[in-house]
């Protein structure tokens, strides 16, 4: 009979240990799968984001970089996995005078709401040529997505767009610390790289925990 009693009352209990459990697991800590210093870097300056009400990563490339074309298939894929609370964008890299210009394009395209298409012609070109920065080839590509050569002619060297470039250069050697292409920042607060992450495969599953862990530190 008191084995019967306890069956009961254990039953009974049943549904509070669960409801304790699950409370005890929602607010757990996120699990450390990542280590900072090895699989990414904290950045000692953050930089400000596009949007403070989003958790932002930010892809620093060249379009000479055969890496940066080669990652970006896994970025449209991953890109297609995120919230709305994550906002993804592009940071030029400039450490020469002709990637200054390539950052020109950019940006020009990006003014001109260009597809992703645009941007693998860019990549194609600059893989045969790297320090291409004959504006006429460049127009050419242009034209093609529907600009014309003297609307490109006004852009690509105007005030806004060279002052975009500025910004980028500044931000990305004052804040992101950038030591090559691609690298990816998550929220100006933390770098990292193929080599850091293993592979660029491997760069999503750290973005993505690092994504993580900025919900958790802002809830």
């Amino acid at each position: 009979m008191n084995i019967v009693r306890r069956i009961a009352t254990l039953l009974l209990l049943l549904p509070a240990l669960v409801l304790t459990q699950s409370a005890c697991a929602a607010d757990a800590p996120l699990t450390a799968k990542y280590k900072a210093g090895e699989h990414y870097e904290v950045l000692s300056n953050p930089a400000r984001t596009l949007d403070a009400n989003k958790i932002e990563v930010m892809e620093v490339f060249w379009y000479g970089c055969s890496h940066c074309y080669a990652i970006e298939p896994l970025i449209a894929k991953w890109q297609e996995t995120i919230a709305d609370d994550v906002i993804f964008a592009k940071t030029p890299a400039v450490w020469r005078d002709f990637m200054r210009f390539h950052a020109n394009i950019y940006y020009t395209a990006e003014a001109f709401n260009l597809p992703r298409a645009f941007h693998n012609e860019i990549f194609a070109l600059l893989a045969a040529s790297p320090k291409l920065t004959n504006q006429d080839r460049f127009a050419e590509i242009f034209v093609k997505y529907g600009v014309s050569k003297e609307d490109f002619a006004k852009k690509v060297n105007s005030f806004g767009i060279v002052s975009k470039v500025s910004r980028g250069e500044k931000r990305a050697r004052k804040n992101y610390l950038i030591q090559g292409t691609p690298e990816i920042i998550v929220n100006g607060k933390y770098r990292l790289s193929a080599r850091m992450a293993g592979s660029q495969a491997g760069m999503f599953d750290v973005v993505n925990y690092l994504i993580e862990l900025e919900r958790s530190n802002n809830n």
